[in-house]
């Protein structure tokens, strides 16, 4: 995607593309500023996955107006997932450090949906003095290995289509229940998405190339192998859910509560909110 073309979600919102931890290669920052002064040290950062609240969110690579890996131009086959954990926690950290410089503050918050929780749970572990509170919504946890059964090997990136991302958005709702999200706000969305991959109309059908290393995350983390220790999360942690949130049911949010907690000094201050 172009960076001249890169749409403002926002009369205010301003845009940077900075450098990360691969050379050559920049990330996509967004930043929404308060309408009203606040506080300097009131900055947060979502992590893909406010009101009073200076606003950051920023694209891996491979996503979004961030650069693309040159391995998304070769085969799937040819190279391993694109965009796992460790690499994307360092982009977490290339985020931060500018959005810190820029700002000359010490510390921000951190909101990550989904497998950003992964890299920025990671991140907050690798380093406690940059993360002032951490919240993760639909967060993935670790769950059991299963015997005999080792996760699957995944391609460098595949393509994502407006159907798949339909069906992820809707399959948690029971039948029962009125929809929750409308077609036509989902067609408005799918259109920006689409623009996301100056190549996206070309695939039939049309869809997002995109890193594998989130899905691969995902089911390493459901095979035993979570990328991060949660109990070297200093921060103050807030896990939100939905009722029928399929990524993240009751047991996995107790498991994760409980990982946070788990080997706290009682100097450190913490907190994390899981369904009781």
């Amino acid at each position: 995607m172009l960076k001249a073309n890169v749409p403002k979600l926002d009369p205010r919102e301003e845009h940077f593309w900075v450098a990360g931890p691969r050379a050559g290669m920049q990330l996509f920052l967004r930043r929404l500023s308060p309408a009203q002064p606040a506080p300097k040290n009131r900055i947060v950062l979502y992590v893909h996955g406010g009101t009073g609240f200076d606003v950051w969110a920023f694209d891996c690579y491979g996503f979004g107006a961030s650069d693309r890996y040159p391995e998304m131009n070769e085969p799937a086959t040819k190279n391993p997932s694109l965009c796992r954990a460790p690499e994307a926690a360092e982009q977490t950290a290339a985020a931060v450090r500018f959005i810190l410089d820029q700002q000359a503050v010490p510390r921000l918050s951190i909101i990550a949906h989904s497998w950003g929780s992964i890299p920025a749970g990671r991140f907050a572990g690798q380093h406690p003095a940059l993360v002032d509170r951490l919240v993760l919504f639909g967060p993935v946890a670790r769950r059991p290995p299963r015997r005999y059964e080792k996760p699957p090997s995944a391609p460098a990136w595949q393509i994502v289509t407006l159907e798949a991302q339909w069906a992820r958005f809707t399959e948690d709702v029971p039948a029962q229940e009125p929809p929750v999200l409308s077609r036509a706000h989902f067609d408005a969305w799918g259109e920006r998405y689409l623009d996301s991959d100056p190549d996206s109309r070309r695939y039939d059908p049309v869809g997002v190339k995109v890193p594998t290393g989130p899905f691969n995350d995902i089911i390493h983390a459901w095979h035993g192998e979570l990328a991060y220790d949660p109990a070297l999360v200093q921060a103050p942690v807030a896990i939100i859910r939905g009722e029928w949130d399929g990524v993240i049911p009751d047991e996995d949010a107790r498991w994760l509560c409980d990982a946070f907690t788990r080997h706290r000094s009682s100097a450190t201050s913490r907190s994390a909110a899981a369904p009781t």
